[in-house]
């Protein structure tokens, strides 16, 4: 297992309870930005405990989630029945490589997930290659800032407090990313999200000296403010 799955699968019961918390407010929030028929075969990569897909589930006919961690799986599984959810399974995959045939989704998704690829790039044309002519992509993630030197400071704390990041992209960023998979913005949004410090870094499991660190490179950024960027696209 990776250094990055490894730390994942540690913190696999602190991200389910994370998950949870903000279940509710995920459904609704997916409900009214993607507004589904309800005869879609959706996809969620980089699932991991499952809150995409089963914020999608009662929306669509059926939702595939996909995940390198076995461990983030397992709590996937466990709370997909706990609610009930026959029509959602959990499968073992690489984002960049997504075990799927082109075109064989109507909705292709992924939330907060980018910022912890080395190649985003990647796993935008694997959402495009999956997703049929017509049908619709989402990304959920936390944005960095458009000015360089706040988006660095951001990166360093980050990283401090999770080896795991690799890098927030702006808006200006995602968009072009976007447009070189053959994917057209169809609606966008930004929410505010304030996250307190101490909880941020337990989340991550950011302890001693890499707990001091990361609340020292945390002054002055945007650590507590992050800015989540929404994104529907169209499969060209």
């Amino acid at each position: 297992m990776s250094s990055s799955a490894d730390r994942f699968a540690r913190g696999a019961e602190r991200l389910a309870a994370q998950q949870d918390a903000r279940a509710a407010r995920l459904a609704e929030s997916v409900r009214g930005f993607v507004a589904p028929a309800g005869d879609e075969r959706a996809l969620d990569v980089g699932t991991g405990a499952g809150a995409l897909a089963l914020a999608l589930a009662p929306l669509v006919h059926e939702v595939v989630g996909v995940d390198p961690v076995p461990e983030l799986l397992g709590l996937a599984r466990e709370r997909g029945r706990g609610r009930g959810r026959a029509n959602v399974r959990f499968v073992e995959g690489d984002g960049t490589r997504l075990p799927f045939p082109s075109g064989s989704f109507d909705l292709a998704g992924t939330a907060r997930t980018l910022h912890h690829v080395g190649r985003p790039e990647l796993v935008v044309s694997e959402l495009a290659r999956v997703t049929r002519a017509g049908g619709r992509v989402l990304v959920i993630d936390q944005l960095a800032p458009g000015d360089p030197e706040r988006a660095a400071a951001l990166h360093a704390f980050e990283r401090a407090r999770d080896p795991s990041h690799a890098r927030l992209l702006s808006d200006a960023e995602l968009r072009a990313l976007f447009g070189a998979s053959g994917l057209e913005p169809l609606r966008a949004r930004v929410d505010e999200e304030r996250r307190e410090l101490g909880a941020y870094l337990d989340l991550a499991g950011c302890e001693g000296d890499e707990r001091a660190r990361a609340e020292a490179l945390a002054r002055g950024t945007d650590a507590e403010r992050a800015r989540i960027g929404w994104y529907l696209l169209e499969r060209r």
